[in-house]
């Protein structure tokens, strides 16, 4: 009996990412509101992405966070306290389509390493999405490890310049996030 609440209490303290999607007022300051409250907890987001919806009042946010099922729990209900919070939603990550958008300078100096990056982009299902003398842009979208393998294998060619989205997510099948009032 001991053993079975010892296994429970250490899975509650394993660190796992979190998926948390937010419905919220499009209004100014939400977005700071949010982060604060993370800040005033001390925990950090490992990234945010936020836009409209299919309502112009109301805003997505997809926060990713790393920490147990305590200090999940703790951010949902923090997050439920906020007047602008109309909806939380912890997306497992087993049942939520995630993406995460790369551009990615790379410096390609001549034509052998413009044919390889383009190639590589290829087969990544990226596309070119500016060309210079002395570098080609890359636009890649997928999960997080597939943009990752990408960036490795690239690196080689020198990385001018890098820009990340953080993921941003919608639950799978049917079930949809909206407000009550909807």
């Amino acid at each position: 009996m001991e053993s079975i609440k010892s296994e429970k209490k250490e899975k509650n303290n394993e660190t796992h990412t979190h998926i948390i999607s937010v419905l919220v007022l499009n209004n100014p300051g939400v977005l700071q509101r949010i982060a604060g409250l993370f800040t005033r907890r001390g925990y950090n987001i490992s990234s945010i992405t936020v836009g409209s919806t299919e309502s112009p009042n109301l805003a997505r946010m997809t926060i990713v966070v790393k920490g147990n099922d305590k200090i999940l729990e703790q951010v949902v209900k923090q997050l439920n306290k906020l007047i602008e919070v109309i909806k939380v939603s912890d997306l497992s990550v087993n049942k939520c389509v995630k993406r995460e958008l790369c551009l990615i300078k790379i410096h390609a100096p001549n034509e052998s390493s413009k044919s390889q990056i383009i190639q590589y982009t290829n087969v990544f299902r990226g596309k070119i999405v500016d060309l210079s003398q002395e570098s080609l842009t890359v636009e890649i979208t997928g999960n997080s490890d597939k943009i990752n393998a990408f960036v490795d294998l690239v690196r080689n060619f020198g990385i001018k310049e890098m820009a990340r989205t953080g993921l941003t997510a919608l639950m799978r099948g049917p079930k949809i996030l909206k407000s009550k009032k909807s």
